[in-house]
């Protein structure tokens, strides 16, 4: 195998687009691999302490007592304890900073001294606590001292294989070799070799994930009798005194006590093999991993280790042959098969080189070589259920190149082992075998994660011009009568095409508007009429997708289209939820619309579309409606035909209580609604409240820009308060429009303008919350507390946060079970790490639990 043909292509890694884990899969109509089917990247996200461990841990108000604690809940450096007696009452469970709490392993207080003191609730739950005592002693799984007290206190282990750090690796000969750590990427490390200063990079350093396991901690060779041998491909290198020099210079260097055998209990324990030499076998060579072909046992070097030759004829006896490559082996290496395991799998057997023989037999080669067979107990059992499927996608090193890693394809299973078709590559190559359980494969999005480079396919130049190729909105009510609908359809059409590649399970056929049909209620047929005749063909979410952009700019008003569309909480297609835009009156409005990504929901998926805007089934689907509609939707006027196919009138998603009562009745009460807003600590222009009321209607601050959300929860899917007050006066004036109604007039209303600068708005304009004419723009008051926080259980906590405008976010504290010793030890960091929160609502959040903190200190504290 060529080298250089492995070697990728510098450009697609590093492209001036960047790469986007979730566009890609969506363009491919592809899935990822999930990510639990990845043990050896779950394992190195483990931090040591785990749950159901214990740990001694001071008593709250006793300073020189302790007691036994369990951890119930891990969040960084944030543990959530109960204390020994308690069993399953949580009541009393308190969270802790490792890094601040006196926190010890089990026995620590009697090797110091220390009395065991129970808490009083222990007390009062067993009268005879001192027999709860020497039984909890007794069996506990006690945390690692390590990760308790010391310099590793709350560190990760993946933090302690820090560059410049040493390392032991097994090589091919039984033997081992001090290795440097160069660089740390998510547990996968750059070893160089010691001695090997100035020596090609290439035959100098390896990548390993710090679980293989080949890799131990200083001093593994001394304790199991294993001698201190450069690798064969480096001992020619230099001269055998030069390698002298170098293990002296070893064994006088310190053993650095920050790797310890710790770090490494998560690897795979080596099992016992049953193998004897000569034993054939099939194998994967681990350098070139492109094919299987026999191989031979030829060295066991103990019950844990033999080494694997891959077969070569070419030598001078042209049966056992010359040398052909090695590797180091234990029963569960990942590289080696029991013989007819190609077969049985329907995998091509490449033969070694230099048989003679057209077709590969192996009972012709084992009589031929005078051998036996490995049996099928020497070998672990398969297991089926890993996750892996044919079409999804991953992230593998390129064994050529280990410095790289590249999008793969998954294009073949059999067993636990896949063919793997590695992107970003200058031409095509042949597909690699690897094992399931290989540490060389990491699930997507797993570079992006640790601040690797990730090489990928290069996009086309099309990918650009489809881009910019999206109507907008705005800009498409206005359409100059010189751009022909011809050719925007040709110009959406490019777009969809240049969607992927065309997988007829994604592809969605041409999407037609039949402008002939009833538009409903919603819908303008004089904009519907200027559409393109049809979208598509293409990748069915970026087709359908821009199917309905261009119905909700067709509308009277956008943004009542697009909260018909928005997804509820049963999204009974299972789709793809894409985010959809629209403008009216100078506001943007967004929300999240369930989109199906199969050719064959798309009629479907059409015609409850134009079901639930109340216009005619066949109003866009992928029939052309010619001259007459199968509905017979012509000859219905407005009251019959919504009596046939409208929905139901019921409350619209989002409306407060009390519909349009309330804003008919006056100014509605802020605490009535909740809205995402922005950091409402940031800043505004102040204004007046006759600036308001010279605000034109429509546009309270003028800003086109402002986005209003209406795809999370129940209150973000709300209108701005100036929307719901058009669509209060125009639900009556949209009853009395005809089949075919005309452009909507926009007249100034002097009496909507006044009541616009009386109602508080809700959109994303104010970036502080509804508040008081007299109070608008101003700092919020200071935060005054009932009671200390400290004494806050998981109710009140929750309580507080849906008294902000983060009440979206409550749910996540009682799923947690925040309480309000928590909740003052939470950071931004912890925020974005614990809840999964973006920078943005996490500033917001912590901005309100450092009032909490700002109000505590003022009121408690002293």
């Amino acid at each position: 195998m060529n080298h250089e043909l492995l070697d990728s292509d510098t450009g697609s890694g590093k492209d001036d687009t960047e790469f986007n884990w979730d566009e890609y899969l969506e363009e491919n109509g592809a899935m990822a691999v999930p990510h639990h089917a990845f043990k050896h990247v779950d394992l190195s996200l483990q931090t040591g302490l785990m749950p159901s461990m214990k740990l001694e841990v001071c008593v709250k108000g006793e300073p020189e007592g302790f007691w036994v604690a369990t951890i119930i809940t891990t969040c960084g450096q944030l543990l959530l304890l109960r204390y020994e007696g308690y069993y399953d009452d949580r009541r009393a469970d308190f969270w802790c900073d490792i890094m601040t709490a006196d926190l010890h392993p089990i026995g620590w207080s009697r090797q110091q001294g220390r009395e065991m003191r129970p808490p009083d609730g222990v007390r009062e739950k067993h009268e005879n606590w001192e027999a709860l005592l020497e039984k909890s002693l007794s069996e506990a799984c006690s945390a690692p001292a390590n990760l308790l007290e010391g310099p590793h206190r709350g560190k990760n282990p993946l933090d302690l294989l820090a560059p410049g750090l040493s390392v032991e690796l097994q090589n091919g000969e039984g033997a081992a070799w001090v290795a440097a750590i160069e660089e740390n990427v998510g547990g996968r490390l750059r070893l160089r070799y010691a001695g090997t200063e100035g020596l090609p990079q290439k035959q100098a350093t390896l990548w390993l994930f710090y679980l293989h396991p080949f890799l131990h901690p200083l001093g593994w060779a001394k304790e199991h009798r294993c001698t201190l041998t450069p690798p064969a491909a480096l001992r020619g290198l230099r001269s055998e005194a030069e390698w002298d020099e170098v293990r002296q210079r070893i064994a006088s260097e310190t053993q650095d006590g920050d790797i310890t055998e710790e770090l490494f209990k998560d690897q795979r324990p080596i099992c016992a093999h049953s193998f004897t030499e000569g034993m054939k076998l099939e194998a994967v060579d681990s350098a070139s991993p492109f094919c299987i072909s026999p191989a031979t046992v030829t060295k066991v070097f103990s019950d844990q280790y033999f080494l694997v030759e891959m077969d070569d004829l070419r030598g001078e006896t042209g049966v056992t042959g010359g040398r052909g490559p090695t590797f180091l082996c234990h029963r569960d290496s990942t590289g080696i098969l029991p013989v007819q395991w190609s077969l049985k799998n329907g995998v091509q057997l490449s033969p070694p080189p230099g048989y003679q023989g057209q077709d590969f037999d192996w009972a012709d080669y084992l009589k031929q070589c005078g051998a036996e067979a490995a049996p099928q107990h020497c070998f672990p059992a398969e297991q089926s259920d890993h996750g892996f499927k044919e079409s999804m996608k991953l992230e593998a090193v390129n064994p050529l190149s280990p410095e790289y890693i590249h999008v793969a394809t998954v294009t073949r299973v059999r067993g636990q082992h896949i063919w793997l078709r590695l992107e970003g590559l200058k031409q095509s190559v042949p597909e690699l075998i690897t094992h399931v359980d290989s540490m060389d494969i990491f699930p997507v999005s797993w570079c992006e994660t640790n601040g690797y480079c990730l090489r990928h396919p290069r996009k086309p130049p099309v990918q650009k011009q489809r881009r910019v190729a999206v109507v907008q909105p705005a800009k498409h009510r206005t359409l100059p009568r010189a751009t022909p609908p011809d050719a925007l359809k040709q110009q959406v059409n490019s777009q969809s095409e240049s969607a992927g590649p065309g997988n007829g399970k994604y592809t969605c056929p041409k999407i037609y508007f039949n402008h002939r049909c009833f538009s409903g209620p919603y819908l303008n047929k004089g904009r519907i009429a200027e559409l393109p005749q049809f979208i598509g063909p293409g990748n069915c979410v970026l087709v359908l997708k821009e199917v309905l952009t261009l119905l909700i700019n067709a509308a009277y008003k956008p943004s009542r289209v697009l909260r018909e569309l928005q997804l509820d909480e049963a999204a009974r297609w299972h789709g793809q939820g894409e985010a959809l835009k629209a403008k009216y009156k100078g506001k943007s409005y967004r929300a999240t619309v369930d989109i199906v990504r199969t050719a064959d929901q798309v009629a479907e998926f059409c015609r409850k579309t134009c079901i639930k805007l109340e216009c005619c089934p066949n109003l866009f689907g992928p029939c052309m409606v010619l001259e007459h509609c199968s509905e017979n939707c012509s000859v219905l006027t407005k009251t019959k035909y919504t009596h046939y196919y409208g929905k139901k009138k019921s409350k619209p998603v989002g409306r407060p209580p009390g519909g349009h009562t309330n804003l008919e009745g006056g100014m509605k009460r802020p605490g009535r609604r909740r809205k995402r807003r922005k950091h409402f600590f940031v800043h505004k222009k102040k204004r007046s409240s006759a600036s308001l009321d010279s605000t034109p209607a429509g546009s309270l601050q003028g800003s086109g820009e402002d986005e209003e959300d209406l795809d999370e929860d129940d209150s973000l899917s709300e209108d701005s308060g100036s929307e719901l007050q058009d669509e209060q006066q125009d639900d009556s004036e949209v009853s009395e429009k005809k089949s075919e109604p005309p452009f909507p007039a926009e007249k100034p209303r002097p009496s909507r303008r006044r009541l616009k600068a009386c109602s508080p708005s809700y959109s994303d304009d104010e970036n502080q919350p509804p508040l008081p004419k007299n109070l608008r723009g101003e700092v919020p008051q200071k935060l005054h507390l009932d009671s200390s926080p400290l004494e806050w259980s998981v109710t009140d906590v929750v309580r507080f946060i849906r008294t902000t405008d983060c009440a979206p976010l409550a749910r996540i504290f009682l799923d947690q079970e925040i309480d309000g010793q928590a909740l003052l030890l939470l950071t931004l960091p912890t925020v974005q790490e614990c809840m999964d929160l973006k920078l943005g609502p996490a500033i917001k959040l912590c901005h309100h639990i450092e009032r909490v903190k700002l109000a505590f200190y003022q009121q408690y504290a002293s």
